[in-house]
């Protein structure tokens, strides 16, 4: 569910851009010779996307080419076709490998590159969806100064945002329930757009003292060492768990009801369990937290209502809805990454079991344009 947005040559000369191990370029050729030369290595990749023997294979290599091989990767003119072959009506787009680098750089001090490097960063964005519009962009906006987020969310709505791309964890300096930054959610409120969360947004998942065991470092599923593993992966929920909590809490959704947040790629399986968390958080503080009294509804309540969450195919969707409810998870492919695996519909479908026609359409559509709201609403079922 994710794309690097390069539609065009860039000129030359730029500052060579290096990836600490060329994980994402692993499927096209050796990391290290690539990286010599992106620029030059990109266009030579250009080229061998466009030929008879690549696009003569396209249609039953569409899910096992990966990241920068894959048909519409990184070339915008062929992603819709990419997506008529995999059978989408849409795709909600995401950048590659960014997300690290725009936490990073609003929690560096910098705040005139946090926000000049979301408003290049959404540009590109916009530009590679622009060519097709069931391709719905996501445009970042840095919660670091509260003035500028608002000024940067009203710039991507005018721009044609579907949605509002900002970190799953903490801003540096205030909680992200902040009143100063209500006006960021009125816009998205406003304007029918969702809040979306993305895994890699939060900086680091865990300490890595934890990979100080005595023990080789193992891979990522790349090959390479910047992606998660079993370990770091208990990590990936913790984040937009305490922020989906804190805006409950302290009253964002009650004051806002209908904004709408999508956890993606940051998976479901912790849903049902972090739902009874809140729930006994609820219980426990009810009596002696004004916060708390001032809520018109339950957590769970808040939840079903505003929030939607896409699982990762390995997570039983079945147990899920059986738990947490069918209303609460949506279908991702995160094509073209190795994380959505290669036949996502095939274990979905193994995970859903017996579950009805009905369970299946929020799940594979419905609760997806519940979510992107104004943005879906002139897609196709």
């Amino acid at each position: 569910m994710a794309a690097r947005p390069c539609r065009g040559r860039l000129p030359r000369p730029v500052p060579v851009l290096q990836y600490p191990s060329g994980n994402e370029l692993r499927q096209t050729g050796s990391p290290e010779e690539q990286q010599r030369d992106l620029l030059a290595s990109f266009e030579r990749l250009r080229e061998r996307l466009g030929t008879e023997e690549y696009r003569a294979d396209e249609e039953a290599e569409i899910m096992q080419r990966k990241n920068f091989a894959a048909t519409g990767g990184f070339i915008a003119e062929d992603r819709p076709r990419a997506l008529d072959l995999l059978g989408f009506s849409s795709q909600l787009i995401f950048n590659t490998f960014h997300n690290g680098r725009l936490h990073d750089f609003e929690h560096k001090g910098d705040v005139e590159l946090a926000y000049a490097a979301a408003r290049a960063h959404n540009r590109g964005m916009l530009e590679f969806c622009s060519v097709d519009p069931r391709l719905l962009p996501s445009c970042y906006v840095p919660l670091v100064d509260p003035v500028r987020a608002i000024q940067a969310a009203s710039e991507a709505l005018a721009q044609g945002a579907a949605a509002l791309l900002v970190a799953s964890g903490c801003p540096p300096a205030f909680s992200p329930s902040h009143r100063d930054l209500f006006g960021v959610w009125a816009q998205a409120e406003e304007a029918g757009i969702p809040i979306v969360f993305h895994v890699g947004g939060t900086g680091e998942l865990i300490s890595p003292n934890y990979f100080v065991n005595g023990l080789p470092v193992p891979h990522d599923f790349h090959g390479g060492d910047e992606n998660f593993r079993s370990v770091d992966y208990m990590g990936i929920p913790v984040p937009p768990a305490q922020t989906l909590a804190t805006l409950i809490f302290d009253g964002v959704l009650e004051r806002f009801p209908r904004l709408r947040i999508g956890v993606i790629e940051q998976g479901a399986i912790w849903v049902p369990s972090w739902l009874r968390q809140m729930e006994s958080a609820f219980e426990a503080f009810h009596r002696h937290e004004e916060r708390l009294q001032a809520l018109s509804l339950r957590p769970t309540d808040y939840v079903h209502r505003q929030v939607r969450f896409t699982p990762y195919p390995t997570e039983d969707v079945g147990w899920i809805v059986d738990q947490g409810g069918s209303d609460l998870v949506m279908f991702s492919s995160d094509y073209p990454h190795v994380e959505g695996g290669r036949k996502p519909v095939e274990r979905f479908e193994a995970s859903l079991g017996d579950a009805g026609e009905d369970v299946r359409r929020q799940f594979y559509v419905d609760n997806f344009l519940f979510l992107m709201g104004a943005a879906g609403a002139g897609l196709a079922a």
